[in-house]
């Protein structure tokens, strides 16, 4: 039923991202498609059928994840989560300017109680394009997701995800993944901010 849906439907969406330095330089990095996972079917089929919660809120696109363990094999429909998200508040930046939340996440139509960090996608940042065309634009400023370390090594940003907030009413936010991208390593320092924008069609 979902991927009959997802084809009846035909969403597609688009991703540009541009490096943007203290200059006021602009630098286009990556633009192409992005992938439309299953967790759109899932999300839209709780909303069509009254089946989730009963706020059109919680079915808003409003938060993403950056990761840094991305690859080709996750652009596919199935791909649930990001291969490594972000994992702290720390990681997304103290003091950069992105709204944060901590919640937990669905994964194969199951809530896991595990605590999740996002980013969140203020309302001005969201835009209506045309009639079926939403673009969503997040904003890594200077001070935000800057020289991820793991294991003691630095980590560059290589994929990004969007989610819908909480198709179930879960009481703490249960957002699951609706559209999935890799891109090639980006290290990110304070020399620039990184701009995200992001075009769904519906």
């Amino acid at each position: 039923m979902i991927l009959n849906l997802m084809e009846s439907l035909d969403i597609k969406g688009h991703l540009v991202i541009t490096k943007v330095y203290k200059s006021g330089n602009e630098e286009v990095i990556f633009d192409d498609h992005n992938i439309i996972v299953s967790g759109m079917g899932v999300a839209l089929a709780h909303l069509f059928a009254l089946s989730g919660s009963d706020s059109i809120l919680d079915y808003q696109i409003d938060r993403f994840q950056v990761g840094v363990s991305g690859g080709t094999a996750l652009e596919v429909s199935s791909t649930n989560q990001l291969s490594g998200a972000l994992s702290s508040f720390a990681e997304y930046g103290l003091d950069g300017d992105i709204y944060q939340a901590s919640a937990y996440q669905i994964l194969n139509n199951s809530i896991v109680s595990v605590a999740k960090y996002y980013g969140i996608i203020p309302q001005q940042n969201i835009t209506r394009i045309d009639a079926n065309t939403v673009r969503y634009t997040i904003v890594l400023d200077e001070n935000s997701c800057n020289d991820v370390s793991r294991g003691g090594q630095n980590k560059p940003l290589n994929e990004v995800g969007l989610f819908v907030k909480n198709i179930k009413n879960n009481v703490i936010d249960a957002p699951i993944l609706v559209a999935y991208r890799h891109f090639d390593d980006i290290r990110k320092t304070s020399d620039f901010s990184l701009v995200f924008r992001w075009s769904i069609n519906f």
